[in-house]
């Protein structure tokens, strides 16, 4: 018994002497740094994001100040920013397809919406592209009942919304981790 007690205890030794080893390398991303470098907050509040170029009054345009501002949101907060040293630039498309069909009244009861996103990242002091990337979204929806069109066109409106507010965390989440790692 005590041989096979002192070999559990020599592996419980080693993970924990394992463990202290690797402690030290954590850093949590939105820490103050003591070397007197930028914080991520301060990164991420140099980046400007102009508008989205659609049409104007249309729907995507709407999706593209939904995006722009909650992306505006999570980067700065409630503060206005700082001089831009990035600016972030946006297209998307979006997508909507009927997932289930009424066969008495041949009415979806069921749609699915979708953005799909490419981004830019450019340094402005350069001009140069710093990061690219794709982001997507797929939310489904029910229609409440089936021949309440005001109901259908507010679960359409609320499925547009929270794509918006995922593809802005999508890239937000992308920005961070590039202006930590650099990659």
């Amino acid at each position: 018994m005590s041989l096979a007690r002192t070999r559990i205890a020599a592996r419980l030794l080693i993970v924990a002497a394992l463990a202290a080893l690797t402690a030290g390398c954590f850093q949590p991303m939105y820490a103050e740094h003591t070397d007197g470098s930028p914080a991520l907050r301060e990164k991420l509040m140099g980046v400007e994001v102009p508008p989205v170029d659609k049409p104007n009054a249309s729907r995507d345009a709407r999706l593209g100040v939904e995006i722009r501002n909650a992306l505006a949101f999570k980067l700065y907060g409630n503060a206005t920013g700082m001089p831009p040293t990035h600016r972030l630039v946006l297209r998307f498309t979006t997508s909507r397809s009927s997932l289930m069909v009424d066969p008495a009244t041949a009415l979806p009861s069921s749609e699915n919406y979708g953005i799909d996103a490419q981004y830019n990242l450019i340094e402005i002091a350069s001009n140069k592209s710093v990061m690219t990337g794709t982001t997507f979204s797929r939310v489904s929806y029910d229609i409440p009942g089936q021949l309440q069109r005001f109901a259908r066109s507010r679960a359409y409106r609320d499925a547009e919304d929270r794509a918006c507010q995922e593809i802005a965390d999508n890239i937000q989440t992308r920005l961070a981790s590039f202006f930590v790692a650099g990659t």
